[in-house]
């Protein structure tokens, strides 16, 4: 079984760092995840599954934002909130055009999506992960 200190002592420091940037941003995501979900459960009735995937997913990339500015990476410089925050969801337009669409192509193809979609917002957090932490690391907190 792997042990996550042996995987950080046979790391370069720029690999650790890396390394526990991706964790605290999964964390973070997993957060977001919770969001997420709520919004969509919350707001479905009064503006349906495609409204509240929408909005589920800006107050989501909203708390993500504010918890990796303030944990993921506080140690990278960072510009004035409003600019970062703006130049976060710019950036991550191509995750979020891989998360939602996932989620409205289930929703519109699967029944089990439908009545339980929390299974949509998974499958579309599952896929825009991993584009959203290079681009964030890349072009946001830099």
């Amino acid at each position: 079984m792997l042990n996550p200190r042996s995987l950080l002592s046979a790391a370069s420091r720029h690999d650790q760092s890396a390394l526990i940037e991706f964790l605290r941003f999964g964390s973070v995501g997993a957060g977001g995840f919770c969001v997420d979900t709520a919004f969509v459960y919350m707001m479905r009735a009064s503006i349906g599954l495609y409204g509240a995937g929408i909005v589920g997913y800006f107050a989501a990339a909203t708390v993500n934002w504010a918890l990796n500015r303030a944990w993921t990476f506080r140690y990278r410089r960072h510009t004035p909130p409003h600019v970062q925050w703006t130049r976060f969801l710019a950036v991550n337009l191509i995750g979020f055009s891989l998360n939602r669409g996932m989620y409205v192509f289930l929703v519109a193809t699967e029944v089990t999506a439908r009545k339980q979609p929390i299974l949509a917002v998974a499958a579309g957090a599952a896929v825009g992960f991993g584009v959203n932490f290079i681009l964030s690391r890349s072009l946001v907190f830099r």
